[in-house]
């Protein structure tokens, strides 16, 4: 049986990617830190014997007994509300945890796949977004934090590559939504459903013109684990290239909701990206993985996962950070 360590396992993207390799058959070790992971996402796991967790924060020493074959680093506040609330820890986990990461990998002599992002794109001047561009970044703008600890992550993970012909692998991941997100984590799907559901109109912030670009989480999941079992070391972006305005996304919410608040307008973030959308040649080439699951049959499956939420969880969402 492989073992594999997935950081940021109570999150989002890592509770998936933990079903998704025990399903494969696989030893599981989650590793994190809770700092904006949640438990609940994991807790059907506690009880399989291939599953077991780490409480630890990996920008300090990391270390796991036995052998490991594969591990996930996914472990980063991954939206704008955390880490404007959390930068010192951003950077930190993209640099000081990546560094040790892929030490310990070393040490296992394992292979190791890094989570990066779309941001690394920045506000994109080139449209699509292939990995060959390499962006349009504010170092010491309020995003900086963010973008530049994922942008020396993949700096760092080239560098173990050639220096120490470490096995690595790169995904740039653009926005994924699904269940288990968290209703404040200042994205836009989790904000206006959490919005139409505690009865507030939808915000949309500047004029709603900006565009992106949504992938369902079991699509991004299957794309992950296929870059991952590849022999490509480059990053490669994994997304949905349909494209969509952020007005044309929140009527859409309201449609699917069936409620009638109406959308206002508020003035868009400093470099908040005006387009967003992935090139994903790449990807059909190597991996031959595109995206399967259409918007409208994603987003039905997410709402149903936001319904089944309490009031007092609901309410405890919108105001986490407050």
């Amino acid at each position: 049986m492989k073992r594999i360590l997935i950081t940021g396992a109570a999150g989002f993207l890592g509770s998936h990617l933990c079903d998704r390799f025990i399903k494969e058959g696989f030893e599981v070790v989650g590793m994190d830190n809770l700092i904006t992971g949640d438990l609940k996402n994991i807790e059907h796991l506690f009880k399989l014997k291939e599953f077991v967790f780490y409480h630890h924060d990996v920008s300090k020493f990391v270390h796991v007994p036995g052998t490991i074959d594969y591990i996930l680093h996914f472990a980063s506040p991954a939206s704008p509300i955390d880490y404007l609330k959390i930068p010192i820890q951003t950077l930190k986990v993209g640099s000081l945890g990546t560094h040790n990461l892929l030490g310990f990998a070393l040490a296992k002599k394992a292979r190791i796949l890094v989570a990066s992002t779309s941001e690394v794109y920045g506000d994109p001047q080139v449209h699509p977004q292939n990995e060959d561009y390499w962006g349009n970044v504010n170092p010491i703008g309020p995003r900086g934090v963010y973008d530049e600890a994922k942008r020396f992550q993949e700096a760092i993970t080239m560098a173990y590559h050639t220096y120490h012909k470490l096995e690595t692998r790169i995904v740039r991941i653009f926005n994924t939504y699904g269940p288990r997100m968290r209703l404040n984590d200042g994205r836009a799907l989790p904000a206006f459903i959490g919005q139409a559901l505690r009865g507030e109109d939808i915000t949309v912030f500047g004029d709603g013109s900006q565009t992106r670009s949504f992938c369902y989480v079991d699509d991004l999941v299957e794309g992950i684990y296929r870059l991952l079992m590849s022999d490509y070391v480059y990053p490669v972006n994994i997304g949905n290239p349909v494209e969509i305005t952020i007005k044309q996304f929140a009527e859409e919410i309201i449609q699917l909701t069936g409620t009638k608040q109406k959308i206002i307008y508020k003035p868009l973030p400093q470099d908040d990206p005006k387009q967003r959308r992935p090139d994903i040649t790449r990807a059909k080439k190597l991996l031959g993985w595109e995206p399967k699951i259409e918007r409208e049959e994603g987003l039905k499956r997410t709402y149903e996962y936001f319904k089944s939420l309490t009031p007092a969880e609901l309410t405890k969402s919108a105001h986490r950070f407050s």
